[in-house]
C-alpha cells in the first residue's frame, strides 16, 4: 500500500483504486449501466454537437491504431 511518508495517509491514487475496487464487488452490472446512462444524459446536456463530434474522432483514430496490431 501506497503511503504518504509524512503522514502515513493513503494516496489519492491508492484511496480512489481501493474504492473503485470495494464499489465493483458490491455492485453489478446494471448498477453500472443506469450510473452510465445517468453521466451521458448529463453529458449531452452540458455539451455541444462539437464536443461529441471530436470525441467520436479520438475514438475512431484509437480503435484503427488498435486494429492495425
Amino acid at each position: 500500500m501506497e503511503k504518504n511518508k509524512e503522514n502515513e495517509k493513503m494516496s489519492r491514487e491508492e484511496a480512489g483504486r481501493k474504492g473503485g475496487e470495494t464499489t465493483s464487488k458490491n455492485h453489478d452490472k446494471e448498477f453500472f449501466q443506469e450510473i452510465g446512462e445517468k453521466g451521458g444524459k448529463a453529458t449531452s446536456k452540458n455539451q455541444s454537437k462539437e464536443f461529441f463530434r471530436e470525441i467520436g474522432e479520438k475514438g475512431g483514430k484509437a480503435s484503427n491504431k488498435n486494429s492495425n496490431n
